[in-house]
């Protein structure tokens, strides 16, 4: 798999211009990608990052991309990332498992494209086929929407990082992983979460993808919406 993904991230990084504001993605595909930006800086490639995570803001500062914040520039020309699941067809996602969701939205909505990266088992037929679908939440009270998700229909899992400790995002939020199986209307589901009190964001990406690059045994095609 993981040749896979390196495939699939070094096809997309292909797409990118000297002079573009990149919004770099979060988790162990897109890090590929940004490895493989991080090669062509050095070789003389001019563009500016806007991370979606303190990790990959690490990652890209030990590359040497300069970085910059949606407070200076709000348009981003191109984002690459990675995600946990790609709906066939409507190229959907499901993402957030890497703990960074809400930065990934916030870039992602930012983006003139998103380009996502995935191996081939990443694609199914319909949503939660294969992931729980993380909800950010705000720690005041967080049992309350744990709850009001449950009644939603979800089975409901508290992350936990390091020493078992609540896993807390660069934000300062929890994650509710929420696992509803597939899922038969992912926009009802989208209105439902975002009408919780307490959820922040939720790893619902819905009509934001302008292309996936599938990298698997026969290489890498690109799909469509």
């Amino acid at each position: 798999m993981d040749q896979f993904k390196k495939i699939a991230a070094e096809a997309a990084v292909t797409q990118v211009r000297d002079g573009m504001i990149v919004g770099l993605g979060t988790g162990s595909t897109a890090a590929y990608a940004v490895d493989a930006l991080g090669k062509l800086v050095q070789k003389g490639l001019r563009i500016t990052g806007i991370p979606t995570s303190e990790q990959t803001a690490r990652q890209a500062h030990a590359l040497g991309i300069p970085l910059t914040t949606l407070g200076d520039q709000t348009q981003v020309d191109l984002t690459i990332d990675g995600a946990d699941e790609v709906e066939r067809g409507s190229l959907n996602l499901i993402k957030g498992r890497g703990g960074a969701l809400l930065r990934e939205k916030i870039v992602a909505s930012a983006s003139t494209r998103l380009v996502i990266i995935v191996d081939e088992t990443k694609l199914v037929e319909r949503l939660g086929s294969l992931s729980a679908v993380p909800v950010e939440v705000v720690p005041f009270g967080w049992q309350l929407a744990a709850q009001k998700l449950r009644a939603a229909g979800a089975a409901v899992s508290v992350r936990r990082g390091t020493e078992d400790r609540l896993f807390l995002t660069d934000g300062g939020h929890y994650i509710l992983d929420c696992t509803f199986g597939p899922i038969a209307a992912p926009a009802s589901l989208d209105r439902e979460l975002n009408g919780i009190v307490g959820v922040v964001e939720h790893g619902l990406f819905l009509g934001m993808t302008s292309e996936v690059i599938v990298g698997g045994r026969d290489g890498v095609k690109a799909l469509l919406p």
